[in-house]
């Protein structure tokens, strides 16, 4: 039967899920071949015959044990029972032969052949069948100590982690269905996916694969961690045919123990906080609650009157919500089924329910498209909120007390305990199914119709990564890592050689700056020595420039004196000329009246003449070497003023030289700046290529360590694939 659109729409979700499985002819509608029975009389007492009888037979029983008839076999020895059915690791007959306890059997023997004890561990996993007409009676206690990781709260040590699974997927397909179910751990950053025929469990801080834990019954329809996050619980199965709770250890995903056997898949389940008691719910309309100790039905809860589609022990274990199909909403009390609170308010079918860390707030949604609050001790009603329109699917608290759902408007919203809108996060191609927040409430996760299941960052509401119920098969993921590791290889070359281009870049601008700061300092050198070229002319100027003074004022005095002299002699020789005049006239006088008056003034007046005559040339040789030494101190000025002239030339020049080396620095200093700011450029260009670089190498080696993990996971898958299918062959 195929379900249309419409239908999709009108179903609840669960409904719908079951249905399109079938309606798509999946795998999950073909029944598995039935594996061959290993029983006693067939295939473990022909090797007990061979090797056990002479020591452990009705006739020689040592340690009162004999293994040569069925009976003896079960009943054991002396020291107790020596077979565990459906637990070889309990089983001390097995411990013996496998050599793992002592003393090793068969004694002073080699270890049986492997093909040997595989068939006698199949016999004893398969609940130790007398003959192929016997039906297996197989240990229904868990394979581990409950009591060990049990609590509602926070782990003392270590959280569990998944170590080492096994990451090839049960069923791989191109597409993944919807998303049934998603669950987070309280305490550790894990997230689990439902998937067909699987469980996928990722790393929700990394987004890495972790493991796959297989659920060959069908598709699980919840799943949810123990409150101290060391277990998974997941129900589910095939609708209308088979259903039942499956519990796995999260450090080493072993199926630890199942409880249920419906004739219709589980839609609802949940481990309480001690780890005593598993319910579980569908569409048979009772809700079933079982011993987690040795998987007894404890008591049945039937006053529902559709479907469970929602159960939840409260986190300090004393309650259990449950939830129907017509709306229904009950709380009973955990240890004795006995009802405690009937809920009613929701006009739809109740598609999920989440319980407050405190146990005293239970947050409901609907397909009514509510959420509701309800405190417990009255059962009263405290908030209610539209939250999607078309119905609501899920509702998660975090530890805080945030909530977040998911549901037909295909939008995925986180809320405060007012029925605030806190976030509202990416629109789903299709109908939103499931939804949770991480551990530390820093993300939120949700899954849509179609596959896809989204995780978001609260804070910003950023999509940080897509999670795949369908994860790649290991041939792929090594595939897929060795093409990540050649691209990251040719990438690290890449990112090499740009490094060493920067390298080279940053190398060839620290010479140009060495060669820039050496102008600089060869500039400055040339400013120096033209200043003081410049200083030095400057100096010989103002000596020349004082030269000419001294040479002119020196000139002017000898002119002075030359007139002087010059003035001098006119003055003598006008006196010698009235003197020669006089000295005429005294002669004349004489000539005339040579008396010794005339003889006297004749005399005194050539005395004069003669005197005057005398001075006259004293004067003339003195005018003579005044106007000499006038002519030569006019020469020295004029060759002083032609010294001073190119003495001013050359400190011109000087000047000018300095000025041209002064002006040089600026343009120098600033192609030193320029070379420096290019080289910083250039330094960080190859800091940042070192670093690309190193990043490249570090991401080429991690995808090569993850190619060589992921070559090294499919081969050992393979080789244990190998043994299985040898084993099984010796086995038939």
């Amino acid at each position: 039967m195929k379900v249309d659109t419409a239908l999709k729409i009108r179903l609840p979700l669960y409904f719908c899920a079951i249905f399109a499985v079938f309606g798509s002819g999946s795998a999950l509608a073909e029944d598995a071949k039935p594996a061959p029975k290993i029983t006693y009389a067939e295939h473990v007492q022909p090797i007990f015959r061979e090797h056990c009888f002479t020591c452990h037979s009705q006739d020689t029983a040592k340690s009162d044990l004999a293994l040569d008839n069925f009976a003896a076999v079960m009943r054991g020895g002396a020291s107790g029972e020596v077979i565990e059915a459906g637990d070889p690791d309990n089983s001390r007959l097995w411990a013996l032969i496998s050599h793992k306890e002592t003393p090793e059997m068969p004694p002073q023997q080699p270890k049986l052949a492997d093909a040997k004890l595989d068939l006698i561990k199949q016999w004893i996993s398969g609940g130790a069948l007398e003959n192929a007409g016997s039906t297996a009676k197989v240990k229904k206690a868990p394979t581990i100590d409950l009591k060990m990781s049990a609590g509602s709260g926070r782990p003392s040590g270590p959280v569990a982690m998944p170590e080492g699974l096994l990451r090839q997927p049960a069923v791989y397909t191109s597409r993944g269905g919807a998303v049934t179910a998603i669950a987070s751990s309280p305490w550790a950053p894990l997230v689990a996916l439902a998937g067909q025929k699987q469980i996928v469990l990722y790393n929700s801080d990394s987004g890495a694969l972790l493991g796959v834990l297989p659920f060959p019954e069908g598709i699980a329809q919840t799943l949810k961690f123990s409150r101290s996050g060391a277990l998974l619980l997941a129900g589910g199965g095939r609708g209308g045919k088979q259903g039942l709770v499956a519990v796995y250890d999260v450090k080493t995903g072993a199926r630890v123990f199942q409880v249920g056997d419906e004739l219709d898949t589980v839609l609802a389940a949940d481990i309480n906080n001690n780890h005593t008691l598993i319910a579980l719910g569908g569409p048979r309309r009772t809700v079933r609650v079982y011993s987690a100790a040795d998987g007894a039905l404890l008591y049945e809860l039937k006053k529902h009157t559709d479907w469970i589609t929602a159960l939840e022990f409260s986190p300090d274990g004393v309650l259990l919500a449950t939830g129907d199909r017509n709306g229904g909403l009950f709380v009973w009390e955990a240890d004795t089924g006995r009802e405690y609170q009937n809920l009613a308010g929701h006009t739809g079918s109740i598609s999920d329910v989440s319980w407050r860390l405190d146990s005293n707030v239970l947050a409901s949604t609907s397909e009514d498209t509510t959420i509701k609050l309800w405190e417990l001790e009255n059962g009263k009603q405290i908030k209610n909120w539209g939250a999607h329109g078309g119905g609501s699917l899920a509702v998660d608290f975090t530890h805080d007390g945030r909530l977040v759902s998911t549901g037909r408007d295909r939008v995925t919203k986180t809320w405060d305990q007012n029925g605030q809108q806190l976030k509202a996060f990416d629109v789903f191609a299709d109908v939103g199914i499931r939804a949770a927040f991480t551990h530390d409430g820093a993300r939120v996760i949700a899954g849509d119709w179609t596959g896809d299941v989204r995780m978001w960052n609260f804070a910003d509401g950023k999509l940080l990564m897509p999670l795949a119920v369908n994860p790649p098969t290991l041939e792929m993921a090594a595939s897929a890592a060795a093409q990540k590791a050649a691209a990251a290889a040719t990438a690290a070359q890449q990112t090499a050689a740009a490094q060493a281009a920067a390298q080279k870049a940053a190398a060839d601008l620290a010479a140009a700056l060495a060669a820039a700061n050496q102008k600089v300092a060869d500039v400055q050198v040339g400013i120096a020595k033209t200043e003081a070229e410049r200083v030095a002319a400057e100096k010989l100027l103002a000596e020349k420039t004082a030269a000419v003074k001294t040479a002119n004022d020196a000139s002017a005095a000898e002119k002075a004196a030359s007139e002087k002299a010059a003035a001098e002699q006119a003055a003598a020789a006008k006196l010698a000329a009235e003197k020669a005049a006089a000295n005429k006239a005294a002669a004349d006088a004489l000539a005339a009246d040579a008396s010794d008056a005339n003889n006297q003034a004749a005399e005194k007046a050539a005395a004069e003449l003669a005197a005057a005559e005398k001075a006259a040339t004293e004067k003339a040789a003195a005018a003579k070497t005044a106007a000499d030494k006038a002519a030569a101190s006019l020469v020295a000025s004029q060759q002083a003023e032609a010294a001073r002239v190119a003495t001013e030339k050359d400190f011109v020049a000087k000047t000018a030289i300095a000025k041209t080396t002064a002006d040089a620095l600026p343009s120098a200093k600033a192609e030193v700046e320029k070379k420096t700011a290019e080289k910083a450029a250039a330094d960080k260009v190859f800091a940042d290529k070192s670093a690309a670089a190193k990043a490249a190498a570090d991401q080429a080696a991690a995808a090569k360590t993850a190619a060589d993990q992921a070559s090294a996971e499919k081969a050992a898958y393979d080789q244990s694939q190998a043994a299985k299918t040898a084993q099984a062959s010796a086995g038939q």
